[in-house]
């Protein structure tokens, strides 16, 4: 779990973002500093990153809000959970556990989140419960439009050129209000998930195929 010495480091970096996030976390859309008043030297793919290791070890239960028709990834009534497990300078790995309606748990997914020289990638690990990578792993994507400290959209271009309408992932994150995960096509909402950071829950076991 981070020490009190980076937490405390993490308000001093947060602290504008939160005068202007946290009084809105109900709102679709999130209110940011705009990237001209940021420091030169801190982009907004570093503060991202911070963003995201603020609640490091810890772990947010979380609820399904958007589900396409025909979907039947979940039920709707399953426990989620995202844990902050692993955070670096350039990088941070949330496994995503899914408890599903019979009581058994579903540790497949890991997200990754990489800084890279251009900006920020983000790849989905999948596992197998003995922890061989999945038939379908590693997809994902890099950032595909104007960064910004609370929230990264990330482009698939794979699904984008199959359906000719531009598919990916958009994130997110206000420390100590919200974790938001979902898929978008066309720049809407198609499936999403929704994590409070408000309480921290009992940390899971390890994902598959992780120590």
């Amino acid at each position: 779990m981070m020490n009190n010495f980076l937490r405390a480091a993490c308000v001093l970096i947060l602290t504008p973002l939160f005068s202007f996030t946290a009084c809105n976390s109900e709102s679709e859309e999130t209110e940011t500093i705009p990237l001209e008043n940021l420091a030169e030297d801190v982009s907004a793919y570093d503060l991202f990153l911070t963003n995201l290791s603020y609640h490091c070890g810890d772990a947010f239960e979380g609820r399904l809000t958007l589900e396409p028709e025909g979907d039947d990834m979940l039920e709707g009534d399953e426990l989620l959970l995202v844990h902050f497990r692993e955070c670096g300078e350039d990088q941070v790995k949330m496994p995503f556990h899914i408890q599903k309606m019979d009581g058994s748990w579903d540790r497949s997914r890991t997200w990754i989140f990489t800084r890279t020289e251009d900006g920020i990638d983000l790849r989905h690990d999948h596992r197998k419960p003995n922890g061989e990578p999945d038939d379908f792993t590693m997809y994902g994507g890099p950032v595909h439009v104007e960064p910004d400290p609370n929230t990264m959209e990330f482009i698939s271009f794979e699904r984008t050129e199959e359906t000719g309408l531009y598919r990916g992932w958009r994130i997110i994150i206000e420390p100590g209000v919200r974790y938001v995960y979902g898929t978008h096509r066309g720049g809407e909402w198609s499936w999403r998930v929704d994590f409070d950071l408000t309480q921290a829950v009992n940390v899971p076991p390890a994902p598959w195929g992780h120590e």
